[in-house]
């Protein structure tokens, strides 16, 4: 993997460089008292000198001593928002004056660039792809939005309180899934080293001010991050949760959960949806797809029935599919240790304490 020195001065000039041909870039920028990912267009956008401090049910942020573009932990977005989006509209329907009925299709989503992701969210990217680009049930929602991505990834240089993608085997080191991948090095004279991934990733530097450097910093950035993480997933966690589906510690957890959702909502990774049929005040038909949530009650709904009535089963389905099952549907792990279900949730409830506990680990 070739390696580049690039000051932060010229870091504009890569950034201009993933907006050729009307690409739409999403990187962190500060909105709403939390580091984000959202449109951006130039380094003035980023979160300059900001840092996150993260704990189980909160995150809060601090002015840095330095400078650092990327010097925070990963806030409630991931990629999962621009490419299987919150609300898609999937057709809408009209007639027009004679009566006659119309369907329209939605149009061509944008070309997107991402900077900013860390190995985390490039491994739930490539869970998602296992999810909607299946052969024979590809989603066509997802594929468009998802061909000709160009990713920037970041390395991490250190972990949140509430990280364990160690013990999951998705980071903290950044090695595929980026066509660049930044080390932000503050030491010294400060300067990215850039790894290239890709031969887009080549393309993206050819040109800029970047010289060729013999640098170890994104593997010890990376051993830093991973010297960091306080939590650990149960490596039995598999089987374990599938051996206790009727232990009474389900009942402890739902009697802390409040069902919001607020963990499927942040995780990179969970894909379910509902569809919608809504008119406009035009008389138009619009036929939508939306997130939905397995602690909905009525997400399972059967004639009129919740299969799932109580919060414990609810919370059963989703641990137990996403640490469990998944496997057997995706050869994959549902999870990538990134730690948002356990900083957003509004009552603190520790994933990896409920899976130990639960499964007999803990």
């Amino acid at each position: 993997m070739s390696r580049y020195r690039l000051d932060p001065h010229d870091l504009d000039r890569l950034l201009e460089r993933l907006q050729e041909g009307g690409r739409v870039l999403i990187g962190p920028r500060l909105r709403d008292g939390a580091i984000v990912l959202d449109r951006i267009r130039s380094t003035a956008d980023l979160p300059r000198g900001l840092t996150t401090v993260t704990a189980p049910g909160r995150q809060h942020l601090l002015d840095r001593a330095d400078d650092a573009l990327f010097g925070y932990e990963v806030g409630p977005d991931a990629a999962k928002r621009w490419l299987h989006p919150p609300r898609v509209e999937l057709w809408r329907a009209r007639k027009d004056e004679g009566g006659e009925l119309f369907f329209e299709g939605t149009d061509e989503p944008p070309k997107y660039a991402f900077i900013g992701l860390r190995a985390c969210d490039l491994a739930a990217i490539g869970i998602q792809d296992a999810v909607f680009l299946r052969p024979g049930i590809t989603d066509p929602t997802y594929a468009a939005r998802r061909a000709d991505v160009r990713i920037v990834a970041v390395q991490c240089g250190a972990s949140a309180a509430t990280c364990f993608c160690a013990s999951m085997g998705t980071g903290p080191r950044v090695d595929r899934g980026a066509d660049l991948t930044l080390t932000e090095v503050l030491d010294g004279e400060p300067h990215f080293v850039v790894e290239v991934g890709s031969e887009e990733g080549e393309a993206l530097i050819e040109g800029l001010p970047v010289k060729p450097v013999a640098s170890t910093a994104p593997e010890e950035a990376a051993a830093r991050a991973a010297a960091h993480q306080e939590r650990q997933m149960p490596g039995d966690v598999r089987a374990s949760l599938l051996n206790a589906l009727e232990s009474p510690a389900w009942d402890d957890v739902a009697a802390r959960c409040l069902a919001c959702g607020n963990c499927t909502l942040v995780c990179p990774t969970c894909f379910c949806t509902t569809v919608e049929d809504t008119t406009t005040l035009a008389g138009d038909a619009v036929h939508a797809r939306r997130w939905d949530t397995c602690f909905d009650q009525g997400f399972t709904d059967l004639h009129g029935h919740a299969v799932r009535e109580g919060v414990a089963q609810r919370y059963r389905q989703w641990l137990t599919h996403k640490l469990s099952t998944w496997h057997d549907q995706f050869d994959t792990s549902g999870c990538v240790g990134c730690g948002r279900c356990i900083t957003w949730c509004p009552a603190g409830i520790d994933l990896v304490e409920e899976a130990r506990r639960i499964g007999g680990s803990g």
